[in-house]
């Protein structure tokens, strides 16, 4: 329970209802800010601190401390001043194009279920960091379909109506690898490749952690194929939005 959230809105005459409606947000999310104590992203934060007329670090004293694992933690710093990410997912999709609730669903079915919630605020704000940073970078991922056909209808309906709607921002370009290419280089594992101005840095995800490397020749290759065979921006948006997997 965030006391000093509950304690700020019954001074404003704020109800959890009438604080989405002004930040725009579901209601049960701006209930979970009170009741389970969340942190909400930045931009929320500013807004409902605002509304409240408190200041964010009076409601949130801990928004700033670190909850992503130490071994991310490096990465997360380059991806935040990368100038470019170039993202393959074969199972789930990238975690800076996932909902909430998605994030949430992939957090507690892993080893990071224990401390999901925490887990799911610190990548709701890698988010932010990225995706909403004054000159945000170009973003393109290659994502298999198998990844899109998996999870409850009641949380990938709206993680796709969001993916769609990042899809047609000008700096990110969302290809689907679509089933009937078959096989292909990326079944290996998913990786990301960031062009950074000290040159181009890797990420491997694998069962125990996630490592960096110098060495991008063979991500480069295997993204070359990957990219190849995905569909076009515009037939990806099409399938997103027609999802006949869904029928």
């Amino acid at each position: 329970m965030n006391r000093a959230v509950q304690v700020a809105m019954a001074k404003a005459g704020q109800t959890a209802e009438s604080l989405a409606a002004q930040v725009g947000v579901d209601p049960k999310t701006a209930a979970r800010w009170v009741s389970q104590g969340r942190i909400p992203q930045t931009r929320h934060r500013a807004r409902v601190a605002e509304i409240l007329n408190k200041d964010m670090e009076e409601l949130w004293p801990d928004a700033l401390k670190r909850r992503e694992p130490a071994w991310f933690r490096p990465w997360t710093e380059i991806e935040r001043e990368a100038a470019g990410l170039r993202w393959f997912e074969s199972a789930v999709l990238p975690g800076l194009l996932q909902t909430e609730d998605y994030a949430r669903a992939v957090l507690t079915s892993g080893p990071l279920m224990a401390d999901a919630d925490a887990h799911v605020d610190a990548r709701l704000r890698r988010q932010t960091a990225v995706l909403d940073r004054p000159r945000p970078p170009l973003l393109v991922f290659v994502i298999d379909e198998a990844a899109l056909r998996r999870g409850e209808p009641e949380v990938m309906q709206p993680q796709l109506d969001h993916l769609i709607e990042l899809a047609r921002r000008p700096n990110v370009m969302v290809h689907v690898l679509p089933l009937r290419a078959g096989l292909h280089p990326g079944q290996a594992g998913p990786f990301i490749i960031a062009s950074t101005p000290d040159g181009e840095v890797g990420y491997l995800d694998d069962q125990a952690a996630g490592r960096l490397t110098n060495d991008v020749a063979p991500l480069w290759a295997v993204w070359d194929t990957v990219r190849s065979v995905a569909l076009p921006r515009d037939q990806t948006i099409d399938l997103l939005r027609a999802r006949p997997w869904m029928t």
